[in-house]
């Protein structure tokens, strides 16, 4: 029998133990902001059917989306024309009824058109769980990666975007970041802006070359602007908005000027004005925003999906793209025949965080320890004198464990090194003759004889 050389399918990853524990941290950090504003957990399927995907993404999208071969004699069932055909587009159909979910979005859409009888709405939901897409590896880019979002769909408040932006506020800050933004626009605003200089029409060509400033500067915008059909009068009336600067209020007074003639505009103004009163109103009762929060026009974020506020945080700490965005969205569930269902959602980019807080080195050492103490074993009596105690350790909620089997202490230490145990119990003899146990800092070598009451008092 041939020995198989293990290995990972391209675009994915294994965590250890230690990346395990680091990586909860961060989930269980942003699960309990989540649930302090009254938002519940769901979990979807990883695979749905394929015609709830296709569709939904766009054609490149589409083409992301792992298919799953359907079991049993799948190729009987295929006209023989079709397979002579080699068309594997015409043939999936045929060949996969189901793939793994290409993101959480359109799942929940499902979910709540499908519940809809059982939900109280407005609902609000989050949902931490992989995604997959086959889409080429490359570094920070992966196949298999996990999703952090939350969402609130049947309300049009604005009152929820400003609760995103203090759940973002709140739950970073958690985290230990210290310097980040979240950046806010309306699609309104954009939309507006097209309208004023008369090209409605190309408000998707114009947003996809504003969202690049930061990237190839004013004059590489202006000339793909003028590549996909803008003039330079256009770029006249466009460049002061473009380059629109001062505090956030001094951005809106400068629009409410641009936006008079239009409606839909002053309609986006309004409700950044209403966003940015909600939160004023919020933190009065709570600590200052630790988030500088700013108004950027240039903000266009997945503009074909977002019909209002849109968001994106970075980082300031870091050298990092986006580790968050989202927005306002109008008939989500519309793709599954429930109209008018608007809501509002946005996500952590998890995986970028735990890149941002291992290079500052903010994870603290809780979230880099599982076990806290090691009792030593060198012999069956000192193993038999050691159970109770080790079984008390956990009773109080101490991560403990006994070495499983009798060992010199040098292989002992060293178990304890490789694992990072910060202490450990010795127990011999003298140890069970005086209940007095020897405790060993493993890293700062210091030991000290105390009573086990005594190590329970210092160990928690």
């Amino acid at each position: 029998m041939s020995v198989i050389k293990p290995s990972l399918a391209k675009g994915t990853r294994d965590f250890s133990p230690i990346e395990m524990v680091k990586r909860n941290f961060i989930y269980d950090t942003i699960k309990t902001v989540f649930k302090k504003y009254g938002y519940a957990e769901i979990q979807t399927p990883s695979f749905e059917n394929l015609s709830t995907l296709t569709g939904k993404y766009g054609d490149e999208g589409d083409k992301l989306i792992f298919k799953i071969l359907n079991s049993g004699d799948y190729l009987g069932k295929i006209d023989e024309h079709l397979l002579t055909t080699r068309n594997s587009q015409l043939a999936t159909s045929k060949l996969s009824e189901k793939a793994l979910r290409y993101d959480l979005t359109v799942p929940f859409a499902r979910y709540v058109v499908m519940h809809q009888n059982e939900i109280t709405l407005p609902f609000k939901r989050f949902q931490v769980q992989p995604v997959w897409r086959a889409d080429r590896p490359q570094k920070g880019r992966y196949r298999e990666f996990y999703q952090c979002d939350v969402d609130v769909v049947g309300s049009e408040s604005l009152l929820n975007e400003a609760e995103f932006i203090l759940i973002y506020n709140e739950a970073l800050a958690k985290l230990g970041l210290t310097d980040f933004t979240i950046k806010i626009n309306n699609r309104k605003i954009l939309s507006g802006i097209a309208e004023i200089i008369g090209k409605p029409d190309l408000i998707i060509d114009m947003t996809v070359a504003i969202d690049k400033l930061d990237k190839i500067g004013l004059d590489g915008v202006s000339k793909e602007l003028l590549e996909r059909g803008f003039t330079e009068e256009d770029l006249e009336k466009l460049r002061p908005v473009i380059l629109l600067e001062g505090t956030n209020e001094e951005k809106l007074e400068s629009l409410k000027t641009v936006l008079a003639l239009s409606e839909t505009g002053l309609k986006g103004i309004a409700e950044i004005e209403q966003v940015f009163e909600y939160v004023e109103s919020l933190i009065t009762y709570t600590l200052p925003l630790t988030a500088k929060l700013e108004l950027d026009i240039t903000l266009a974020r997945g503009l074909n999906y977002y019909t209002g506020c849109i968001f994106e945080v970075k980082t300031n700490e870091v050298a990092m793209g986006s580790i968050g965005g989202g927005g306002r969205y109008d008939d989500l569930t519309g793709m599954f025949g429930l109209k008018d269902l608007t809501g509002v959602g946005v996500s952590f980019g998890a995986d970028r965080i735990y890149d941002v807080l291992e290079e500052l080195n903010l994870f603290p050492t809780s979230a880099e320890v599982g076990t806290k103490v090691l009792i030593s074993n060198f012999d069956a009596e000192a193993e038999k004198y050691a159970l109770p105690i080790l079984q008390q350790f956990r009773n109080a909620g101490i991560p403990a464990e006994l070495y499983p089997s009798s060992a010199k202490l040098k292989k002992q230490m060293a178990y304890a090194d490789a694992k990072k145990i910060p202490y450990v119990v010795l127990i011999g003899g003298d140890e069970m003759a005086t209940g007095e146990l020897t405790l060993k800092n493993m890293e700062s070598g210091e030991q000290k004889k105390l009573t086990f009451l005594g190590i329970l008092d210092l160990l928690k």
